[in-house]
């Protein structure tokens, strides 16, 4: 199928767009390949440095200048269930890469926080700035550059994309990523919503909203809902920095070993001393990034990630705007349905088909580019393969070519919807973004009064007060990245969901980010510029009438401008203490605008 004219359009603004930053960023590539990846270059004293507290068999084996090294950098710790399984990822990769000839060391950690623990907590004012530091805290584990190729292991919210930044910096180097995969479905995640609802209402106590959330989370593996964790797992496979197949496969699972000894295998045989080098400074490409948006559209993946795109792309010299995922949203149809867009989790989502389904549909349509470089090769349609194991052996075959459930995902002549998931809105009151694919047609358009907030605790302090039961659209400022590091706002989830439930018109305006997790919500985020440098929403008062718009893109505030701005804008919340939130003072004053994806790093 020819590619579609305007994903190829898109594309070609990009290319455009980019060519000094991405002709640097190759040059560079180019430079650093020059120079030999790998031990090679190593004095000896580096070289006893590098290898003194390896096996004897691996310091004989380094001795070979053809057998490659391999560096493993983990988010691995046994508190986030999604990261866990990643303990024993480090001997499962030494062991195979002995197998191809090869070693491996554990290059270095990078922290990994969960942003289901730290939700209406102080460290959620850390989490987004955590992305940039895992970029920083890779370099620091790859700059003994010993190494002539690299493995990730992460999942989560900030972690990949981290990840995924700090390996672009290391551009010549081959990079896979190794997930862990979902968790066993538990509780429906529908069923835990409705239970987050009465307790939002005070109609159930903390013993039954205990019960109901330990049930949803009970196991090692990603959280099963789509949110930020599982559409990083898509974004990979449509980037091609996975072996296809591995997003969704359990963890614990001989399957999911098998993978991860593969990973090892492959990454060991496309480095610079071999015949296929596939560095990731190549696989990352202009065209890799539109993939990468695509299926986000597509899928309905989580909001967090037209952050993290952007940061993402560039790192590898590529220029996204807004206006890119906008216009790619438009031109994408829905086809998958997992909560919260629906009742579905990733594990239903896997066995209707799954990743190799989506990937299969947006080629067939031209929506995907093929003509690719992937850790597996040339091409995306290695995508719609899914990994097997035939007895002991890892095999791949084709994936389904229908879906096995059409409440959960569509073929592209049947979507959910004929647009993707994502959309910009713009007006007076700034620029932002709307997750619409769960949201209901009726709650596309929204005018009402504004009631103003400073901190979300304050808004469900009025929510029980009564205060809130009407239309309403709720402003809570001061949430941007340089105010308080821009943290997740889902505790604001349920208390809306009351007020939708009853029948009222709502909206939420903010300058900060939603949870991947929410849902129904009609949410203007991320809207910059933000309050604390001076955006329009820090004129807002109560009572103003504000309108979003999903269906054109619109967000406005009716008063006039000249009378919005002549007012004395609201005070910039002083910084707290403690958490460690001292530490990161210095980025919440040097870091970017969240249209450019909030990172200190490309400020």
């Amino acid at each position: 199928m020819a590619l579609n004219p305007v994903i190829a359009a898109i594309t070609q603004r990009i290319i455009e767009r980019s060519r000094p930053t991405r002709e640097a960023y190759l040059a560079q590539m180019e430079a650093a390949s020059l120079a030999q990846p790998g031990r090679a270059k190593l004095s000896c004293a580096n070289w006893a440095h590098a290898f003194a507290a390896s096996p004897a068999a691996d310091k004989v084996r380094a001795l070979d200048p053809n057998a490659p090294n391999l560096g493993i950098v983990s988010a691995y710790n046994d508190m986030l269930s999604a990261h866990q399984p990643l303990e024993e990822y480090p001997a499962l990769i030494k062991a195979a890469a002995r197998e191809a000839g090869a070693t491996a060391q554990f290059a270095g950690g990078v922290p990994a926080m969960c942003d289901g623990v730290t939700q209406g907590r102080p460290g959620m004012e850390l989490s987004l700035f955590s992305r940039d530091v895992i970029a920083m805290a890779t370099a620091v584990a790859l700059t003994h550059d010993a190494f002539d190729a690299a493995m990730y292991l992460g999942v989560c919210d900030k972690i990949v994309p981290g990840l995924v930044i700090g390996a672009l910096t290391f551009s010549h180097l081959p990079a896979v990523f190794v997930p862990a995969g979902p968790m066993t479905s538990g509780l429906p995640n529908s069923e835990k919503a409705r239970i987050r609802a009465l307790y939002a209402e005070g109609k159930v106590g903390r013993d039954e909203l205990l019960a109901a959330e330990s049930a949803s989370y009970h196991g090692p593996g990603t959280c099963t809902f789509y949110g930020t964790a599982n559409t990083n797992q898509m974004l990979m496979e449509l980037m091609g920095l996975h072996l296809p197949g591995s997003a969704f496969v359990h963890p614990n699972t001989p399957l999911r070993s098998a993978l991860v000894k593969e990973a090892a295998r492959r990454v060991a045989a496309v480095t610079h001393k071999g015949n296929e080098w596939i560095p990731v400074g190549r696989v990352i490409d202009e065209k890799a990034v539109v993939n990468g948006v695509v299926g986000l559209m597509a899928t309905g993946g989580s909001t967090n990630l037209a952050l993290h795109i952007v940061a993402m792309a560039r790192a590898a010299g590529i220029i996204l705007t807004l206006e890119d995922l906008d216009d790619i949203s438009k031109a994408v149809p829905l086809l998958a349905k997992v909560y919260p867009n629906g009742s579905a989790d990733v594990n239903h989502f896997q066995a209707a088909g799954g990743m190799a389904f989506v990937v299969r549909e947006l080629l067939k349509a031209g929506m995907a580019h093929e003509d690719v470089l992937t850790i597996a090769g040339p091409g995306l349609s290695n995508y719609h393969q899914e990994p097997y194991l035939d007895g002991d052996e890892l095999k791949w075959r084709e994936g389904p070519e229908a879906s096995l459930d059409e409440a959960i995902l569509r073929p592209v002549e049947n979507p959910f919807s004929k647009e993707g998931g994502l959309k910009l809105l713009a007006g007076n009151l700034g620029r932002g973004v709307i997750k619409i694919s769960a949201v209901k047609p009726e709650h596309h358009v929204i005018t009402a009064p504004a009631a103003v907030f400073q901190e979300q605790e304050d808004f469900i302090a009025a929510f029980k007060r009564g205060e809130l039961d009407r239309d309403v659209v709720v402003v809570v400022r001061f949430q941007g990245p340089s105010a308080n590091g821009m943290p997740e706002l889902h505790n604001l989830s349920p208390s809306i969901s009351v007020l939708l439930d009853r029948g009222h018109k709502v909206a939420l305006v903010t300058d900060g980010r939603m949870s991947g997790a929410s849902g129904k919500t009609p949410a203007a985020i991320h809207v910059t510029p933000e309050a604390a440098k001076g955006g329009p929403l820090a004129y807002v008062q109560d009572g103003d009438v504000i309108t979003m718009n999903a269906d054109t893109g619109e967000l406005f505030i009716h008063v006039d401008e000249a009378e919005l701005l002549a007012r004395t804008p609201a005070p910039v919340p002083a910084s707290k203490p403690g958490f460690g939130r001292e530490l990161f003072s210095w980025m919440r004053h040097g870091v970017g605008a969240a249209d450019a994806g909030a990172s200190v790093l490309f400020a």
